[in-house]
């Protein structure tokens, strides 16, 4: 039987795209809606009360309208700070974005980590919980930036970074003590895996980036195990506002499989 039901992807913005390339190739029959809410963007500047506020009303709205088998927050802010809220306000699986600390604790060798992610994100007691337990024997050098979650918007309009702007970001990890001996960032936002080329460019020589994106890929394919899917599976965008924005971005989108766009 042809079962309808799609994957939910939600983010601030378009960072839940690196996320949604990995689903893709695990689970290339899955319908998909990709709901950015670009009304509240950025989240990384917000407050951990708003974003525990709005993420699960939100995703409500969202659960009403098109009904999803399993949500994915494709968000590292929105899930360090909302995911237990949402797990708790709806009835169905629910994944989350995890900072990969641990994998990047396996690769080093020299033992000094970077996380680069928003404010938000780095400094969330979730993450020292997880520095604690997989990293403890690393130096955690943390860096929060809301400049990378703009570029790499930018970059999905058309508008790549300059060199000098990404290495100006970056020099808020690496001038720090210890930051000359990083060999392992974290991608502590969904965003910045789609400027991997460029923060890669910017950084030190022989430093790998680790994101979650995979993860969260075998993760909502373990969770969907065994269920059918759509005869003719659809990817469809949603934004929670109305704007120039959303437009600048659809060839983007449609090269993701997003190729109708809605407005809550």
């Amino acid at each position: 039987m042809s079962d309808e039901r799609p994957i939910l992807v939600f983010d601030s913005g378009v960072g839940g795209l690196s996320v949604l390339q990995h689903i893709r190739r695990a689970l290339p029959k899955a319908s998909i809606v990709y709901a950015a809410d670009n009304a509240g963007y950025p989240y990384g500047t917000k407050s951990e009360a708003e974003i525990a506020a709005r993420v699960p009303a939100l995703l409500g709205r969202l659960v009403e309208r098109y009904h999803p088998r399993v949500i994915v927050i494709a968000c590292n802010t929105a899930s360090t700070i909302a995911l237990a809220h949402v797990r708790s306000a709806l009835d169905l699986p629910v994944v989350g974005t995890v900072p990969a600390v641990k994998p990047a604790a396996l690769l080093s060798k020299a033992r000094v980590i970077g996380v680069l992610g928003t404010e938000a994100t780095v400094r969330q007691p979730y993450v020292d919980n997880l520095v604690a337990e997989f990293a403890s024997d690393c130096r955690v050098l943390r860096h929060g930036s809301a400049d990378l979650v703009d570029m790499a918007e930018a970059k999905l309009r058309g508008e790549p970074p300059s060199p000098d702007a990404m290495r100006r970001v970056l020099d808020g990890l690496y001038s720090q003590p210890g930051g000359d001996q990083i060999d392992a960032v974290v991608l502590a936002c969904t965003h910045f895996p789609l400027l991997a080329r460029e923060i890669s460019t910017a950084s030190q020589p022989n430093v790998a980036l680790v994101d979650s994106g995979e993860g969260i890929a075998r993760r909502t394919a373990h969770l969907t195990k065994g269920q059918d899917w759509p005869t003719l599976p659809t990817g469809r965008a949603v934004f929670s506002k109305q704007d120039d924005w959303a437009k600048a971005l659809k060839p983007a989108l449609d090269a993701y499989g997003l190729t109708k766009i809605d407005y809550l």
